[in-house]
């Protein structure tokens, strides 16, 4: 096996982690959040690749080389914010702890360094692993030579990779030609001017067709467009002088040998003692000599004989406050822990008279008699142990999430962590894998330690994640809304929906004689046969063979993405024939044959509903996902008639009207939107009306469609550039139309304006019922970022409030159908929508029941309207 060394820029990662992170001081006062992600992003780096060596290279801040000759363009980046500088040093210091080896050289950027150090591992037979926020260094990448690129994505960490292909498949040009795009195109943020007037479209498009500088200027009166070739004409010089500065040195005269890099223990006692200083109690578990000493969770004690677990369980039952948690195995209880405090928590395997019943028993016990009862995952452990009532409950799970939408999972050790100051060992600890193993494969102790830790933190966090919650004037948020809709989603998931399997399989077999017949057209026009899920053998036949224009060709072939084919699909047939060929497919996979893996012994399907996932407050579902069933194929929609009520009911498909639109025309208060709501007018026509000045019952059907667009993209913070790729008209069109648009509602732009100034004050939106919705990308340096950040702002508060009002909805109606005790259940809800499998005998019960409890989810300036619908399958009810 070839050895590899991992280089790492050190201050572009430095960098990185200090934007990408909140700050964060220890107990002294210093600054830390820099040091703590560079030394997150190391050890994932390191776990991934596995490398035999490890290098980190600094730039000295000393002239270089390289820049000495350009004074002028010294200096033109922004000074390093004062809380980055401090922590540089600090790095440095940890890095040496941990007998990390430094690389620095006066006169040489890290950049050089890295590319001299790389050069140098490539020849030696070794592979080479680049890390760095700089994509200059891109022009290194080679096949043994990887440049890894971290970046913030929607608040998490992704780790772009690149080798050559990659690089000519992002960027439609080799690695070596980095340099030349960076020559015409310039980078600000590495001093590099460029040349006036071209963009990196036009200099992609100039360095892919010439292949490099001096031959596009060669080839000077070929150059389009014109602007792009007087540019390059008047300012070659400063292309000349940008490449000489883009060109990293990679035979720097840098001290440095393979055994200085070589990877020891990283766990040393003084890296120990510097983490603890820094208060990075979380990565103290790295080091095993002091593990012991940081793991702070309970004793768990295991019992094992019946007479001792019952008299715990006694004790449990008549405590005040308990944590609980359940381990299962083949529906059934495999184990259940209970904690009383940090001394009093303990674990019951089943086994013996210690049956599952028996834990079911005591559990449901412990539910309906201990006054406050906390866990962690409330919903999933009702699948094996049902609560009486709904008060005294508290999910810490779904706590942590409304404090932080944005993180991806939530996991007790992180909770300890963030609200107990705790370390304790997490799931990785203690199976060696992120993964749970199954009950059955855990030993006794580790199913202790486990379930035990899970318990006690559930205990210990209600309290201050309470605390947190009632800070951020969420507290009322998680009581009313987010906990009740634990038990309502847990009603649903018992419920299922049917489904009819021989209606599933006659679908299945009609989409295959549609796949049949498009495939038949494509080989037709083709003139030939070929694989089309190829997307080499498809970007042959129409790029080269039927020589359609507009294809993109890298190195692994032309892209036949599907934004690719759509631009081609309106003067192509066949593209448009592979395009149905594509969604017909997706449908034959996912749902004709699919949904059969999830159809249970009852013949329905129990999806599982999360509350945990989306930023903005809405329920997704998975295991399949119900959300998502297609509407806009007439094929895909008719997915929906295999799912059927079941004898003797009907569905019952209730939908609110244009909420997203009612929402916002009372936040806003907009008198005009609000009047229009108020006439029960088509709004649409109503807005067609104003924004192109005709009479009402002039508008005609494409004026109403435009003002559709626009209405529901205000919504989305949509820009003059999405409306007219919508609309497929031009961006000032589009502008046109927006501008009208605020003009006829201004109080919506002012609205939608102190939205997003509120945001850049305060961090976060919030919804009508205070549920906040942090927007970090509005602090980014990236202007794309920003803008992202900017819909962010401006959507979250309208789509964050109508994801609460169908909760509260869903909430109410469920309760409601249990306490007039109706057979009626709530199945499904999807985005606006709740489908409800309802007998045949209360179906106008239900109805009207449906029609107040969902007008009545909240009080807005306009009314809520809702549009019911009946059938015997989903196809007919919606």
């Amino acid at each position: 096996m070839k050895e590899k060394i991992v280089l790492i820029d050190g201050h572009s990662i430095l960098n990185r982690a200090f934007y990408g992170l909140p700050n964060l001081t220890n107990s002294e006062g210093l600054h830390t959040n820099a040091v703590y992600g560079f030394l997150n992003i190391l050890f994932k780096i390191l776990e991934e690749e596995k490398p035999q060596y490890l290098t980190v290279a600094f730039d000295l801040h000393a002239p270089t080389f390289r820049h000495e000759m350009y004074a002028e363009y010294k200096g033109t980046r922004k000074p390093m914010p004062e809380e980055l500088r401090e922590q540089v040093p600090l790095m440095k210091q940890v890095l040496e702890a941990m007998g990390v080896k430094i690389a620095e050289q006066e006169g040489y950027e890290a950049d050089d360094i890295l590319g001299t150090l790389a050069r140098r591992g490539e020849r030696e037979g070794r592979d080479v692993t680049i890390v760095s926020g700089d994509r200059d260094l891109l022009q290194l990448a080679t096949d043994t030579i990887l440049v890894r690129i971290p970046k913030t994505r929607m608040g998490k960490t992704v780790i772009e990779d690149y080798h050559t292909a990659e690089v000519l498949e992002k960027y439609q040009v080799t690695p070596p030609q980095i340099i030349d795009l960076k020559a015409l195109m310039g980078d600000t943020s590495d001093n590099i001017p460029g040349i006036p007037g071209v963009g990196e479209k036009t200099a992609t498009k100039i360095i892919a067709e010439y292949g490099s500088v001096e031959n596009a200027h060669e080839h000077l009166e070929e150059i389009k467009p014109k602007k792009a070739m007087e540019s390059l004409r008047d300012h070659y010089d400063l292309a000349e002088l940008s490449k000489k500065l883009a060109t990293i040195d990679t035979d720097s005269p840098i001290d440095w040998d393979y055994e200085s890099a070589r990877i020891g223990s990283l766990y040393t006692p003084e890296a120990y003692d510097i983490f603890r200083r820094l208060d990075f109690k979380n990565l103290l578990t790295r080091f095993d000599s002091q593990k012991a000493e940081s793991l702070k969770g309970p004793e768990v004690k295991l019992l094992e004989e019946f007479q001792e677990a019952e008299e715990a369980c006694r004790r449990a039952a008549a405590a005040r406050r308990a944590g609980i948690c359940i381990l299962p195995e083949q529906g059934q209880i495999a184990g259940l822990a209970v904690s009383l405090s940090a001394e009093d928590t303990f674990y019951i395997p089943a086994g013996g008279f210690l049956t599952p019943d028996y834990l079911k028993t005591v559990a449901e016990r412990i539910m309906a008699e201990v006054p406050e009862v906390s866990t962690f995952g409330l919903k999933g452990l009702m699948k094996y142990a049902r609560a009486p009532r709904q008060e005294g409950f508290f999910d810490i799970q779904i706590a942590a999430y409304l404090l932080n939408p944005l993180k991806s999972v939530y996991t007790y050790d992180d909770i300890a962590k963030e609200y107990l100051g705790a370390v304790i060992p997490s799931a990785e600890d203690i199976f060696g894998s992120v993964k749970l193993p199954g009950a059955s494969v855990m030993t006794p102790e580790q199913a202790a330690c486990y379930a035990g830790q899970t318990a006690f933190v559930s205990l210990a966090a209600r309290e201050p994640l309470s605390g947190a919650l009632e800070e951020q004037h969420m507290k009322q948020l998680f009581l009313e809304i987010e906990m009740p809709l634990v038990f309502t989603l847990a009603d649903m998931e018992e419920a299922g929906i049917e489904v009819h399997a021989e209606e599933l399989q006659e679908y299945g077999r009609n989409l295959q004689v549609r796949i049949d017949e498009v495939e038949k057209k494509i080989y037709e026009q083709a003139g030939e046969t070929f694989n089309i899920n190829s997307p080499k053998q498809l970007g042959v036949i129409l790029f080269e063979k039927l020589k359609l224009t507009g294809g993109k060709k890298t190195k692994s072939g032309y892209s036949t993405a599907a934004d690719v084919l759509e631009r081609l699909a309106p003067d192509a047939p066949v593209v448009a024939d592979i395009l149905e060929y594509r969604q017909l497919t997706k449908l034959k996979s996912t749902y004709a044959d699919g949904l059969m893996n999830y159809v249970a012994a009852d013949g329905r399907i129990h999806s599982s509903f999360n509350q945990t996932i989306t930023a903005t407050g809405r329920i997704s579902s998975t295991d399949p996902n119900l959300q998502n069933i297609p509407v806009r194929m007439e094929l895909g929609r008719q997915i929906r008639k295999v799912f059927v009520a079941k004898e003797g009911c009907v569905f019952i498909d209730a939908d609110y009207s244009q909420i997203e639109l009612r929402v916002l025309a009372h936040l806003s208060g907009d008198e005009k939107l609000i009047q229009a709501y108020r006439e029960a007018s088509d709004i649409h026509r109503i807005t067609a009306s104003e924004v192109f000045h005709v009479p009402f019952d002039q508008v005609t059907p494409l004026q109403r469609r435009n003002a559709k667009a626009v209405n529901f993209g205000i919504v989305y913070g949509i820009s003059s550039f999405g409306l007219s790729q919508d609309l497929s008209i031009s961006r000032k069109e589009a502008a046109d139309y927006i501008e009208k648009y605020f003009q006829t509602y201004p109080k919506i732009k002012e609205f939608l304006d102190r939205t997003v100034k509120e945001a850049k004050d305060k961090g976060y939106v919030d919804t009508m019922f205070g549920r906040r919705r942090p927007v970090p990308e509005l602090k980014s340096s990236n202007y794309m970022q920003r803008s992202f950040g900017e819909r962010v702002a401006m959507n979250s508060p309208i789509q964050g409030t109508a994801a609460d009002i169908i909760k509260i909805a869903m909430i109410r109606v469920n309760e409601r159908l249990k306490r007039e005790q109706r057979k009626a259940r709530l199945l499904l809800q999807v985005h606006d929508e709740l489908l409800i499998e309802c007998p045949m005998e209360e179906v106008d019960q239900v109805c009207a029941l449906l029609e107040e409890e969902m007008r009545g989810a909240a009080s807005l300036a306009v009314e809520l309207e809702v549009d019911m619908h009946t059938g015997k399958n989903w196809y007919e009810a919606k």
